[in-house]
């Protein structure tokens, strides 16, 4: 082909519309593939099977090490703390929030987690950004030996702004089935257990927002965007760990959405009640600081937000020393807030 005929036909191709020029950047897109291999690939053991340039993820289950195994899967998201994210530019840690929402869901059951997936949303696709993201992810995988054995990152301008993004996560994890945590296991007079949180976790951030707009609090000039910037505790270590170390768990509460009242609610039978002694553990301040300056009344505060305690555990009082044992083993703060008794399946906070 002659050089000018060659010009004519990249002529043509310019003035013709492109998928890029319709808001997809196909090469943004290979080059995010390729800053995220590594954290990806840092996570995978013998059981996975496939890679990054497979359709689909491979995962090879070991069965002979249940006898009775039970597949657990949970699905969530970040949810509107992204808006915080976007407004205060903290996206190093948005990949944990991701697979602790996960990941803390499925081990309320008992299930130890084997594998997860990702699904990234944007209107504009930046590669060093979805970089960030998902090495945090990995690394969040990695603390919970669990296989990021997959993902997706859709770039969908007119659905999303330029600088939007969302994040969805999928965990999939085995518990063998006699040993399933369900409220059954619950009796009246078990303790009840809470693990402190890392804050606001992923949950309430409409509320705090609505707050923070009414109040015109500028995220970008304090250090209150940072805080709420924490990310959510992973608890899997602990918890498999404590079953591991013959602590018999009746009960498991991941307090997300819904808070105490919603969350507790869950684990306990309808001819129980579960007190919660609001007074056993320190209240963080940032809870109270936004109680204050909305007025919110306590109901609004426990049915919303964790306010310092990410994950419920019951147990047994006759193993109340060594779940402590356990605990101080583990430097993991830990807290006596309540015990079971006969009632109408309520969550009461005293």
């Amino acid at each position: 082909m002659s050089k000018k005929n060659s010009q004519e036909k990249q002529e043509k191709v310019n003035n013709h519309l492109t998928y890029k020029k319709a808001g997809v950047d196909i090469d943004a897109a290979n080059k995010a593939i390729e800053l995220i291999k590594k954290p990806v690939f840092s996570t995978f053991n013998n059981n996975v099977l496939s890679s990054l340039s497979n359709f689909a993820a491979l995962y090879l289950f070991d069965k002979q090490s249940f006898e009775f195994p039970v597949l657990v899967s949970c699905t969530d998201g970040v949810g509107t703390k992204l808006l915080v994210a976007k407004e205060t530019g903290f996206f190093d840690n948005v990949g944990q929030d991701l697979v602790a929402m996960c990941i803390n869901d499925l081990i309320c059951c008992g299930a130890k987690p084997l594998f997860f997936l990702d699904y990234i949303a944007c209107g504009k696709l930046i590669p060093e950004k979805i970089e960030i993201i998902v090495t945090s992810i990995a690394n969040s995988c990695k603390i919970c030996n669990t296989a990021l054995i997959g993902g997706e990152t859709a770039e969908m301008p007119d659905m999303y702004g330029e600088d939007d993004i969302d994040l969805a996560g999928f965990a999939v994890g085995v518990v063998e089935k006699e040993k399933i945590i369900n409220p059954k296991l619950v009796n009246e007079g078990d303790l009840i257990f809470g693990l402190s949180s890392s804050g606001f976790h992923s949950n309430g951030y409409s509320l705090l927002r609505k707050i923070i707009k009414e109040k015109k609090i500028n995220l970008s000039l304090n250090s209150l965007g940072k805080k709420l910037m924490e990310p959510t505790r992973l608890y899997c270590n602990f918890i498999l760990g404590a079953l591991e170390y013959g602590i018999t768990i009746n009960g498991i509460a991941n307090i997300t959405g819904g808070g105490f009242y919603e969350n507790i609610n869950r684990i306990i039978p309808n001819n129980l009640d579960a007190i919660i002694e609001r007074n056993s553990w320190k209240i963080p301040d940032i809870f109270l600081f936004f109680k204050e300056i909305a007025d919110l009344p306590d109901y609004e505060m426990f049915r919303v937000f964790n306010m310092g305690i990410g994950m419920v555990l019951i147990i047994k009082p006759e193993q109340k020393e060594k779940i402590f044992s356990y605990a101080k083993k583990q430097n993991e703060n830990l807290f006596l807030i309540g015990q079971v008794c006969k009632g109408s399946g309520k969550v009461i906070i005293k």
